[in-house]
């Protein structure tokens, strides 16, 4: 899980909006956006949600097709979501005082994740 909330604020700042709107989706079958307060109580809590919705330790059709063991990767990374749309104004992402957006990579492997990011608005 990875912290991209600057890296999306850098997005807006080089395409000069000042109101409007911030789309970002991860490339990849096996990842997610979402938002979280980014410390360690709470990254701990969300891993252990995403665990009891969609435990590693079951069986899985896809592990059955495709033998690679990542079949909860692919159901925790569609039950949270590929993409994530935040609005902006005057030039910053309208997030809570302790909210950031979050990168998670379900995959049994470390990964390089992609993530599209288009930004829409006015200067």
């Amino acid at each position: 899980m990875r912290d991209i909330t600057g890296d999306l604020a850098a997005a807006i700042a080089q395409a000069g909006v000042r109101d409007g709107l911030l789309s970002a989706s991860v490339i990849g079958s096996t990842g997610s956006l979402t938002t979280i307060e980014f410390e360690p109580g709470a990254v701990e809590d969300l891993k252990e949600a995403i665990r009891r919705m969609a435990p590693p330790d079951i069986p899985y059709a896809h592990e059955r097709a495709w033998h690679d063991g990542n079949g909860h990767s692919h159901v925790q990374a569609a039950l949270l979501g590929p993409s994530i749309s935040i609005p902006i104004r005057d030039g910053r992402l309208q997030l809570g005082t302790w909210q950031q957006v979050v990168l998670i990579n379900h995959d049994t492997r470390a990964r390089r994740r992609r993530v599209a990011v288009h930004v829409l608005g006015t200067a």
